[in-house]
């Protein structure tokens, strides 16, 4: 369903240690901007009765259940886009502008 790589779960919890967030989830939730390209948004959250869970590097990743189609296969990274500049990014495709990365 959705992968969070190890690098992404690392600051995940930096952030969640550092917001005294340990006991949440991370909640992404996804939706279709006006170029049909995916947009997305993530932050902390407690887990409500008809949220999915997903755990993956030791996260606990949650989603409404009707964002599942947009997330589903998602891979979320934290990676260094330029010298000093990391940032995390989403591998999904289920978005028309995905480019998957040639191996």
């Amino acid at each position: 369903m959705i992968t969070v790589t190890r690098a992404a779960a690392k600051e995940i919890r930096t952030h969640a240690h550092r917001g005294d967030m340990e006991e949440l989830g991370l909640r992404l939730s996804a939706s279709r901007g006006p170029d049909g390209g995916i947009e997305y948004r993530m932050g902390f959250d407690e887990i409500t009765l008809n949220d999915m869970v997903v755990s993956s590097s030791g996260v606990d990743v949650i989603i409404a259940p009707d964002e599942k189609p947009l997330l589903n296969g998602v891979v979320l990274d934290y990676v260094e886009m330029s010298p000093g500049e990391r940032q995390f990014i989403f591998m999904n495709p289920n978005d028309p502008h995905y480019v998957p990365p040639v191996e």
